[in-house]
């Protein structure tokens, strides 16, 4: 490039002095000024020739020409052809992309930071109903209409997937995940998981069909027991000691028959439809003088930090079961003379219950899976307390219903803190029913 420019100055250089002797032979300055003017209508056909060059839309060879002119379409012409390159190559990205993606199972959707729809792939029209002649560009809410969607997608808290019948069909249940991107917009992913609550539906069907045909039984056979227990002799020391430990084991049974059905009861409803205000500091302050009666010889120190004035818009009876399981565990896994923290505070975030104890704590690598059904981090510890595996599932289940979170804090050695997140909406802010 630099010794082209090089040669149109000396070919400049050299019409300048040919006009120059020219001039100076005529003596007249027009030789001088033919030449210059020869030279810039030649150079504005070239720039006219570029221009009608560059606005085609159709690609061409580059004009004829010489000197810099000709090296300057030369290197336009290499850098559009590096650009063409380069735009296939992202071209077949794209679409090869979009074929992969086309290929899923699961619908793909893509919105803006203002909720309309930019792309979805073939999933998303067979499951979602989305038409691209109609809907490009649409509010994914005005095709969407479910309110659990709609307050799912403005909520901005995105960690728990949301279940909900497709809007083509009913009968077929979506699950739907959003993932943030960019500036404001949104990666939305729909499966299809009808076989799974469908699956879901019937294991709840059959743990509350099979709870409520064993408390029959259970209750005859507990009655029988409890006579028979009453009417051996006291000599008869062996077949006392077999009766005591069957009853214990009926006892256990109707227990964990009892969870059962209270956690599908629980399940069947995610929502709390209940508006009773219930006065917490009475509730919580049974429940310590229980706690101390559950195993007095373990001279437990149980300190109760709740205002009077503490209320919370809660189903009492569930209230009541939550707050008792996690207490009663707490007295069951703390070891004697242990202290044991019953507290309850208010904030800007909502309301506050919490339980903390010196027990023996909790590997942290069991928290995540603590609220499961049966989950047992150590069964030997489950086996001498008769626990059912079932206590912090139903906590997690009335929490649910109230619109609540659990956090638990455990390290071993060290104890453990279990605490009730509430949001704000359950504070009493207006006159209601009381519950003690």
């Amino acid at each position: 490039m630099k010794s082209s420019l090089a040669k149109e100055v000396n070919r400049i250089i050299v019409l300048i002095a040919l006009s120059l002797v020219a001039a100076l032979a005529v003596q007249n300055v027009w030789p001088l000024v033919v030449g210059l003017l020869g030279y810039i209508v030649w150079s504005t056909r070239q720039l006219f020739a570029l221009y009608t060059w560059l606005i085609r839309e159709e690609h061409t060879e580059p004009p004829d020409s010489v000197g810099l002119w000709g090296e300057f379409y030369t290197r336009l012409e290499h850098l559009f052809q590096q650009e063409r390159r380069a735009q296939e190559n992202l071209q077949g990205i794209i679409l090869r992309a979009q074929q992969s993606v086309n290929a899923l199972e699961d619908a793909v959707v893509l919105i803006d930071s203002h909720g309309y729809l930019e792309y979805w792939n073939h999933a998303a029209h067979r499951l979602m109903g989305l038409n691209e002649e109609k809907d490009l560009g649409q509010p994914l809410t005005n095709l969407i209409r479910h309110p659990r969607f709609t307050e799912y997608l403005s909520c901005g808290d995105f960690r728990e997937p949301l279940e909900i019948p497709g809007p083509v069909d009913d009968n077929r249940i979506l699950q739907f995940r959003i993932t943030e991107f960019g500036v404001g917009d949104q990666l939305i992913l729909a499966r299809d998981v009808t076989r799974l609550h469908h699956l879901e539906e019937m294991r709840k069907d059959f743990v509350a069909n099979v709870s409520h045909e064993l408390k029959t039984p259970l209750t005859v056979l507990k009655g029988y027991l409890e006579t028979l227990q009453d009417t051996v002799p006291e000599e008869q020391a062996r077949l006392r000691r077999a009766l005591s430990q069957m009853a214990s084991q009926s006892q256990r049974m109707e227990a964990l028959v009892h969870d059962l059905l209270l956690l599908s009861r629980l399940e069947s409803t995610n929502t709390d439809n209940t508006h009773q205000a219930v006065t917490v500091h009475g509730m919580l302050k049974r429940m310590r003088e229980s706690a101390l009666a559950l195993a007095p010889d373990k001279h437990h120190q149980i300190v109760l930090e709740v205002p009077e004035t503490a209320r919370l818009v809660a189903d009492p009876a569930e209230l009541e079961s939550a707050f008792g399981n996690l207490i009663t565990n707490a007295v069951k896994y703390t070891p004697e003379g242990g202290h044991i923290l019953i507290r309850w505070w208010q904030d800007d975030k909502g309301a506050h219950f919490s339980v903390s104890d010196d027990g023996t704590g909790i590997d942290p690598k069991h928290i995540p899976r603590l609220t499961e059904r049966f989950y047992r981090p150590d069964t030997s510890r489950v086996t001498q307390t008769g626990g059912t595996g079932l206590g912090l599932a139903i906590v997690k289940h009335v929490l649910i219903r109230h619109g609540a979170r659990l956090e638990i804090r455990s390290e071993l050695g060290k104890g453990s803190v279990f605490i009730c997140h509430f949001p704000r909406e359950r504070l009493v802010s207006k006159p209601t029913a009381l519950a003690q």
